[in-house]
């Protein structure tokens, strides 16, 4: 299994190489419908002109956004593969992202075509989206497939249930194939830079997690791809700044990670192309009617606190599964 789970990975990681600053040619941020979520600990806004997708986080009093929104690609999102990989230069794929797989991602395609929003709610510190997704290597192709995501705010713990619901028509990419799909992709500022773990044999008991010598993506360099996680049985890493502040990435679902940064000699901003990465990996098979649903958690704080609040929720999610 192991390593059937690190092919699967390195696979994803050729798939998941930043875009180039050369094809960077970012219109100006429309931002004017958000949903907010905010307690005394967490803000939390989702971006409606972008599928809903969460593009800000920040301490409730404080202005400092942890969320990367370089481009489409990032923000905190869903994000799925599914079939083989083609080449569909001759109908608007991106030669960069060539070939491709079906890759139906929330936010918007590679060059600024953003996903349609068909639904939304807010009751209180609870939020709903609904949303047709765009094909991220495409020109405006929207994919034959419903994103749903239900998000809601605890003290410093934000839940999250997302959903892809296919109804492809296609014949082109094929069906059957086990590939590592993000839940979800998450895209952090570069202040983010110090990654923790637990890899040991006795989870959920709090022994010592450690410090991850973070990888650098560097692009089309094989021997610089994220790092990968096979085993890491707390089923959550986390990115801190060097005060030891930061945010979790709790997935109970998750059977690995990949995380890593982007540009690490660089230091910017939410807009800035540094950036840090985390995403847990389920290996799943998406066929062309699948429902494929997970949750998972955000969490924010010291790494003492994280780990704490994802202990809560791990004996909670146990007692509610006996």
């Amino acid at each position: 299994m192991k390593c059937r789970c690190a092919i699967a990975f390195i696979v994803l990681a050729f798939m998941l190489a930043a875009p180039t600053d050369a094809q960077h040619t970012k219109p100006k941020n429309t931002t004017d419908k958000i949903l907010e979520i905010k307690n005394k600990k967490v803000c939390l806004r989702q971006d409606l002109t972008r599928g809903g997708a969460i593009y800000y986080i920040s301490k409730s009093d404080t202005c400092r956004n942890i969320v990367n929104i370089y481009d489409e690609g990032r923000y905190i999102q869903q994000s799925y593969y599914a079939g083989y990989s083609l080449d569909r230069r001759a109908e608007g794929q991106a030669e960069v992202w060539c070939p491709w797989t079906w890759n139906p991602i929330q936010v918007g395609d590679n060059v600024y075509n953003r996903a349609k929003i068909l639904d939304h709610w807010q009751k209180g510190n609870e939020t709903y989206v609904k949303c047709i997704p765009m094909q991220w290597d495409m020109t405006n192709v929207p994919a034959e497939a419903v994103m749903e995501q239900w998000t809601s705010l605890d003290g410093c713990v934000v839940k999250v249930r997302n959903r892809l619901t296919c109804h492809r028509t296609d014949r082109l990419y094929g069906e059957g194939m086990t590939l590592a799909q993000e839940i979800p992709a998450v895209w952090l500022i570069s202040a983010l830079k110090n990654l923790y773990a637990y890899f040991g044999d006795k989870p959920f008991e709090n022994e010592p997690f450690k410090q991850v010598e973070v990888r650098q993506l560097i692009m089309n360099n094989p021997d610089h791809f994220w790092g990968i996680y096979v085993n890491v049985p707390e089923n959550w890493m986390a990115f801190t700044d060097d005060s030891g502040w930061g945010i979790a990435v709790y997935t109970p679902s998750a059977c690995g990670f990949m995380a890593g940064r982007y540009e690490s000699f660089l230091q910017g901003d939410e807009h800035h192309v540094a950036s840090s990465y985390i995403a847990p990996v389920r290996f799943e098979a998406l066929m062309k009617n699948s429902v494929m649903e997970y949750d998972y958690y955000l969490v924010i704080g010291s790494l003492e606190k994280m780990r704490k609040e994802i202990y809560k929720i791990h004996r909670s999610l146990e007692k509610a599964s006996r």
